[in-house]
């Protein structure tokens, strides 16, 4: 069956396509920024083209330790099997230098049980059984069915050297293990930040703020946080530096610049002279084109190894004019901690301008707080109209149901001419 023919044609739909994607504007969406750590605290770096690949190998342990799980397992697996081979080789070789294979072959039935005292290694007959032997010295299992003599000291020789080998595959493989499963970053996928860094007023002054916290009821000695901001420079030279970072001082009313991580706290940095956020206002923070890195360090009280957590946030990450909500409380006696508000911000009256511009007219923020004191007072003026008119409005409605439920009067007329009035 054909199609059916437009009865528009094809030349004007053509034309009239091209006109409509002409005057649409074509936008390119922004690329994302490559972040220099992600959210989760991993670095977000690549390295490519290292020629010196055997300085890894110099430090074998720490290698072993920074391998994926499957990768560790394939080589200790693989390292087990050929050892038991090497040295299942070996048996092999002795009984065959000493003339037992040839001995067990010749000799059958009763003559056997002559040749216990004059072999090497008993019962080994073939390499299937020599690998078993192997198996049997390095894992220690002794079923008693393969046993050593004194007839060869060589034999004595590569049992002792087998023991040693098997040991220290077992230390390393055990120390790797261990180290794997108690690595720091374990520890700090416990400790959480807040997904997004808010900007605000706090003591008359412009405040960089972020939250963090410990699931664990087990404390983080001697917490430490320390800020960074990571950003693109040029020099007056016309040097490009992709990464130059630089130092934030947090505010911390105590000397020794440690937290008492009990309980969820805003870490706060106020933005002054020495602030590289100085001279941002609220507009030109989306604009740039900068990562705060955020680092908390300390040591894990169960285990006494120190650990660090870590996580950033871009420009579009940070709240301008937005405060935390209070998610600590206390009941019957006990604080308790609402980790569902977490993250939960609320909009708060804050200046848009930088704090550079801030310093130089504080009459900026008391106009804020004054506009914000208004609008405050308005929108409560506008709540207690609209329940007035609610209340006004309900009330008629009640009074309207209540006169069309009034009874209406009868009038009955007797026969002397009088009217009874009464209410059915």
């Amino acid at each position: 069956m054909l199609a059916r023919k437009s009865i528009i044609p094809e030349e004007y739909v053509l034309a009239r396509i091209a006109a409509e994607n002409l005057r649409k504007p074509r936008i390119r969406d922004r690329l994302p920024r490559a972040r220099f750590i992600a959210k989760s605290g991993a670095c977000n770096l690549a390295h490519k083209n290292i020629r010196e690949q055997g300085r890894f190998l110099q430090d074998i342990f720490t290698t072993l330790v920074d391998l994926k799980w499957r990768h560790t397992l394939v080589i200790f697996t693989m390292s087990f099997l050929c050892s038991w081979l090497l040295f299942a080789i070996m048996w092999w070789l002795v009984a065959f230098a000493h003339g037992d294979i040839y001995a067990y072959m010749e000799k059958s039935g009763m003559e056997k049980s002559g040749l216990e005292s004059t072999v090497c290694v008993t019962n080994v007959r073939s390499f299937t059984s020599a690998f078993l032997f192997s198996i049997e010295v390095q894992v220690t299992i002794g079923f008693g069915g393969r046993m050593m003599t004194e007839e060869c000291p060589l034999a004595i020789t590569v049992l002792i050297l087998q023991n040693i080998v098997g040991l220290i595959i077992n230390a390393v493989m055990l120390g790797c293990i261990f180290m794997k499963t108690a690595q720091a970053h374990r520890r700090a996928e416990t400790l959480i930040f807040s997904r997004h860094a808010v900007i605000a007023v706090r003591n008359g002054k412009l405040c960089f703020m972020f939250r963090v916290g410990d699931l664990r009821k087990s404390m983080i000695i001697s917490a430490s946080v320390r800020i960074q901001v990571v950003k693109k420079t040029t020099t007056p030279e016309g040097e490009v530096v992709p990464i130059h970072q630089l130092d934030i001082p947090v505010d911390n009313p105590i000397e020794s610049n440690n937290i008492f991580l009990v309980a969820p706290l805003i870490i706060c940095h106020v933005i002054d002279k020495r602030s590289p956020l100085y001279d941002i206002s609220a507009t030109d923070l989306a604009n740039q084109d900068l990562e705060v890195i955020v680092i908390l360090e300390g040591v894990v009280e169960t285990t006494g190894i120190t650990t660090q957590a870590r996580t950033s946030y871009i420009a579009e990450e940070i709240q301008w004019g937005h405060r935390f909500v209070s998610i600590v409380t206390e009941e019957e006696g006990v604080y308790s901690v609402d980790y569902s508000k977490f993250g939960n911000t609320v909009k708060v009256a804050a200046p848009r301008c930088s704090a550079r511009e801030l310093d130089e007219k504080p009459s900026i923020l008391i106009q804020t707080l004054q506009k914000s004191e208004l609008s405050h007072q308005n929108s409560l003026r506008k709540r207690n109209s609209m329940r007035r008119n609610n209340s006004m409005r309900r009330s008629n409605s009640i009074r309207r149901n209540n006169s069309s439920l009034m009874v209406p009067k009868v009038q009955f007329m007797t026969p002397e001419g009088n009217q009874n009035t009464s209410e059915s």
